[in-house]
């Protein structure tokens, strides 16, 4: 799945935090928005509340299920900035691309 692809299955599945803007960055491969504030999911770099890096391999391997999130956090795979309770929450948000 590109990240393209990934940014559609999520505004589908309304894949955010309610309110709250999560940016997942991916390094050299940019970044993915969860805006919760407007009910949206874009492929545009801005201010968020909590931003996740994360390497787009690791990513892919936590959302097919072959890497636990707090697994990647434990390891460093997974980093959080700001409001961590809003990355706890994304738990939830690749619950529902798995469904």
């Amino acid at each position: 799945m590109t990240k393209s692809e990934l940014a559609a299955k999520m505004q589908e599945a309304e894949a955010w935090v309610p309110g709250k803007k999560v940016k997942l960055d991916y390094g050299d491969q940019g970044v993915i928005m969860l805006d919760g504030a407007s009910n949206s999911v874009t492929e545009e770099d801005g201010d968020a509340d909590t931003t996740i890096k994360v390497a787009w391999d690791d990513w892919q391997a936590m959302a097919d299920g072959q890497l636990d999130g707090m697994t990647a956090f434990m390891t460093g795979k997974l980093k959080v900035e700001g409001d961590m309770s809003n990355a706890m929450q994304l738990q939830g948000v690749l619950a529902k691309l798995r469904g």
